[in-house]
């Protein structure tokens, strides 16, 4: 797919070098994420921090950056469009009465410090940043990998807490709370590689019209072909499973959650919000029953139900 006509010209032509790469996610010895600063991404692309590359046990890619058609897709990251006005997902914001539409308005955010950080996972903390360089959000991020209960497949469990660090309200949107029904997305998103004919799916519907905008425990994404694989991803807490899937299909494949998909999300000063993931990554295609059993049990021992 050939850069956007409507990107060219705001966006780098080719991929750029991120940044550095921080920490690396291993099970049993295998590395399966990487986990990269952003700090060399242009503005434009709201640098951040992300993993990528993810891949299966086997070594097959679930993941992307930085593709053509969206440059600031980038692997798995936490990011919203609208951060008390900052775009702190990248591209074009979505203006109410105007569309999406090219503005200095890019946030990023800033890994600044470690609080664990081991073969398996980390703990760390983020500023979001608007873009005269203010604080707009401080960000404490858990992310973890183990082996699942199933074979071929590993779990990442990813939570997020964002504290408004403002000293005034904040409201937290997207391009559905600016006017553009059905696009709530922001908050975790997953950007995966071009693949051929994908099905998502949830426990009881199929296909992107259905999926796309449901409360379902889970959505799954996989593939067939040479190097089948199934990615899976599933809320942990009540308030993360109160937020509607995003699913992107036709378009380019892509999942995640709509945190505001509607309305703007208010966060008084210094309260904060937490969001908690499990995503299971297996090689081959998995049925709903695997799902289920994958989700729910991890060999390593942390087999909290997601």
């Amino acid at each position: 797919m050939a850069l956007k006509e409507q990107h060219r010209g705001h966006v780098p032509e080719q991929a750029v070098a991120p940044g550095a790469t921080i920490a690396t996610l291993a099970v049993d010895d295998v590395v399966v994420a990487s986990y990269c600063d952003g700090a060399g991404l242009p503005a434009v692309l709201a640098p951040r921090p992300f993993l990528h590359p993810v891949t299966t046990l086997a070594g097959t890619p679930v993941t992307d950056a930085q593709p053509e058609d969206h440059r600031w897709h980038l692997g798995i990251s936490v990011t919203l469009q609208d951060v008390g006005g900052a775009n702190v997902w990248g591209g074009r914001t979505y203006v109410r009465d105007e569309g999406y539409t090219w503005l200095a308005d890019h946030g990023r955010q800033v890994h600044t410090d470690w609080q664990e950080r081991t073969d398996s996972g980390f703990r760390e903390t983020l500023t979001w940043e608007g873009p005269d360089g203010r604080s707009l959000l401080v960000e404490e991020r858990e992310v973890r990998a183990s082996r699942a209960d199933l074979p071929g497949a590993w779990l990442l469990d990813l939570r997020t807490s964002l504290r408004n660090a403002t000293g005034v309200p904040l409201t937290l949107g997207s391009p559905a709370t600016n006017g553009r029904a059905g696009a709530g997305y922001g908050g975790l998103f997953w950007r995966l590689p071009a693949v051929r004919a994908p099905r998502v799916s949830t426990p009881d519907a199929e296909g992107e019209d259905a999926v796309h905008g449901s409360l379902s425990p889970w959505v799954a994404l996989s593939c067939g072909g040479s190097s089948p694989f199934t990615v899976v991803l599933a809320g942990r807490d009540a308030a993360t499973r109160r937020d509607p899937w995003f699913v992107r299909v036709s378009d380019y494949p892509g999942l995640g959650a709509q945190l505001a998909p509607e309305q703007p999300v208010g966060l008084p000063p210094g309260d904060s919000l937490t969001r908690s993931f499990r995503a299971l990554v297996a090689d081959g295609v998995l049925g709903p029953d695997d799902i289920d059993r994958g989700l729910t049990a991890s060999a390593a021992g942390n087999g909290s139900r997601p």
